[in-house]
């Protein structure tokens, strides 16, 4: 591979602490600024020596962090390579690990399972080791990042960085719907299993999983998760195949299975697979894989064991798939088909001999808040839900289980008015900035600066914190995201980081100042931030860390985010930024909100017009 790293231009924004613009007005106002030696003429690619060189000769203050010279590293070997390399960084950080942690506990050889040097979380007969190793130099530099950041903060820093470059290609659960899925379905001491992993996705989420089990038909995607995985602490296997055709773990049962399936798959093994002792409930049509997959995640799970699995919406009404649809019902096994923003989350029970089906099935329309989702699930498991359909009802009809179908129609104008009502009170307006020619020449310091001054600590949670049972309310990463109360729960443990009002709170995806505390603690893969109020405004630091990308949790991806730059201010002026940058987040949850619940607004609408619920003023009607 080549040794001299390329960069691109949002690299060397990252690099200089610089906005974009500023880089491409350096490329039009200095002709000695380097030519791009590779990319496209939109995204071309930069080396990064000459870069260095540059940027040393201008005087232009930069810092290239061992993550980042790893990264490029990787990178110079060209798209098609570089998940293989991920994952034989992976593999490599986890062998370090275990070694590592022998060596620290008895002074025992690495890893036992894996003498020959291969990543031990893959199995089934596609191992690290066909994956072939990192050059020595190379090598050093990632078992150097892992010293420095440790294993799993190392590798997650490169494995963000890989999912962020291949967006496109690869699908990706939401953080927050991967959550909720794993929440409804699994307990502690439990086995999970996902049959389409993915890099890890689903499985990183279980905190009290006893173990954890996961397919994935990319032999470099199955390394990548079971190396995520393994440096969590967490017992799992990985096995790299066809999970249709070549089932990794036929005959295994787990307690309880998690799946985000290929959508619209036609090449899923029809011809090969018309006799599977699988298809229990029918043969899966040539064009619905995904109840191929629906009947596979259910020949996994134990009897009375739980699985959600994320659908196309048009799975719980194409005609197709109406016969297999009214056997699950029929069988007592579908329970819950639930509307999300994209897809359609369906929750299956394993019925044990001699169980009564039941004869309801829970239909909710979740798409403008996730957190209805469980309260509901709750109550239908536990025989007082309100937001039921009766099944026969449904064998009677066409089968259609879409949840828009089923909104109750003597609700609908009630619905409406309340959405439109919310729709009206979510509006924000944006702050009065005022536009500058040049933008202001201001003495600059960093989050890292200021953590040593000691205008800023930081605090995470606990790596392992008792699930949702106990009664110490818990911050989590989707809390964050939407601006909603604690959600989560815990017992009493030492280690857990209370909040308080001024503290800013970062996940993976967004930043927020707390005004209330209430009694809650820090979550899993949160940060928080907590200012000396006498000198550091709390909207002040939040601004600029939303401003630098959002994704400022050390715990999970970056390293730099010390390097996060703020500009020397008195705290009246940290306040009037403050403000400004408060004005923004609100905006940005009021677009959010509005979003969402303006498709509710329409959907409500149309229904309420077309069965007369609703009419229109002209109309004159009583």
């Amino acid at each position: 591979m080549s040794h001299d790293p390329t960069v691109n231009a949002g690299d060397i924004a990252r690099l200089a602490g610089v906005g974009r613009a500023a880089v491409s007005n350096w490329r039009r106002r200095h002709d000695d600024f380097p030519q791009p030696i590779g990319g496209t003429a939109n995204q071309p690619l930069f080396s990064l020596r000459q870069v260095e060189s540059w940027l040393r000769r201008y005087g232009k203050s930069y810092q290239v962090s061992l993550g980042d010279r790893v990264w490029q590293r990787l990178k110079a070997a060209g798209d098609l390579r570089l998940g293989e390399l991920v994952a034989q960084a992976g593999a490599l950080l986890t062998r370090a690990g275990a070694a590592a942690s022998a060596a620290a506990s008895d002074g025992a050889a690495p890893h036992e399972d894996a003498p020959d040097g291969r990543d031990p979380g893959v199995t089934g007969g596609t191992r690290t080791g066909g994956l072939g190793e990192l050059d020595p130099e190379l090598a050093g530099l990632v078992v150097e990042l892992g010293e420095q950041h440790g294993a799993l903060a190392a590798y997650e820093f490169l494995c963000e960085r890989y999912l962020e470059a291949h967006s496109r290609q690869l699908s990706i659960t939401r953080e927050d719907v991967a959550a909720l899925m794993v929440r409804l379905v699994s307990a502690d001491g439990a086995t999970l299993f996902d049959p389409a992993c993915g890099v890890g996705t689903l499985l990183l989420s279980p905190a009290g999983a006893a173990r954890v089990l996961g397919q994935e038909l990319s032999e470099t995607s199955a390394a990548i998760a079971a190396a995520r995985l393994r440096l969590r602490g967490l017992t799992a296997e990985v096995v790299a195949g066809d999970a249709m055709r070549h089932d990794g773990f036929a005959g295994e049962r787990a307690d309880a299975v998690v799946c985000d399936p290929p959508f619209n798959e036609r090449a899923w093994g029809y011809e090969e697979l018309t006799g599977d002792p699988r298809w229990e409930y029918g043969l899966p049509p040539r064009g619905e894989p995904e109840l191929a997959w629906v009947q596979h995640c259910l020949t996994h799970v134990k009897p009375r064991g739980l699985v959600a699995i994320l659908m196309p919406p048009a799975a719980a009404s194409r005609k197709a798939g109406r016969r297999i649809r009214a056997n699950l019902l029929r069988a007592g096994t579908l329970r819950a088909v639930v509307a999300l923003p994209g897809s359609d989350l369906w929750l299956l029970r394993r019925p044990a001999a001699g169980d009564r089906p039941p004869s309801e099935v829970l239909i909710l329309n979740a798409t403008a808040d996730l957190s209805v989702v469980q309260p509901a699930w709750q109550a239908y498991l536990e025989e007082r839900s309100d937001q039921t359909v009766r099944i026969i009802d449904l064998l009677a009809d066409e089968v259609d289980m879409t949840p828009a179908r089923h909104q109750r129609r003597d609700d609908l104008g009630r619905a409406f008015a309340e959405a439109r009502d919310r729709f009206l009170a979510a509006t924000a307006v944006p702050p009065d900035l005022k536009v500058l020619e040049q933008p202001l020449d201001q003495p600059a310091t960093t989050l890292g600066d200021l953590i040593k001054e000691g205008l800023v600590s930081t605090s995470q949670a606990p790596p392992k914190m008792a699930a949702d049972g106990g009664d110490v309310p818990v911050l989590t990463a989707d809390d964050v995201f939407t601006g909603g109360a604690p959600s989560g729960s815990t017992t009493v443990q030492q280690g857990l980081v209370a909040i308080r009002p001024g503290d800013v709170v970062a996940s993976y995806s967004a930043v927020r100042v707390m005004e209330d505390g209430g009694g809650a603690v820090l979550g899993p893969h949160l940060t928080l931030y907590r200012v000396d109020g006498r000198r550091l405004d709390p909207d002040f630091l939040a601004g600029f860390l939303r401003a630098a990308g959002g994704r400022v949790t050390t715990g999970s991806s970056r390293f730099d985010v010390r390097r996060t730059r703020l500009p020397r201010l008195s705290l009246k002026e940290q306040k009037a930024y403050g403000e400004a940058f408060r004005q923004l987040a609100v905006l940005d949850d009021a677009i959010r909100e509005t979003s969402t619940l303006g498709q509710t607004l329409i959907r409500l609408g149309l229904d309420g017009l077309a069965d007369g619920h609703l009419h229109p003023p002209a109309h004159g009607a009583p």
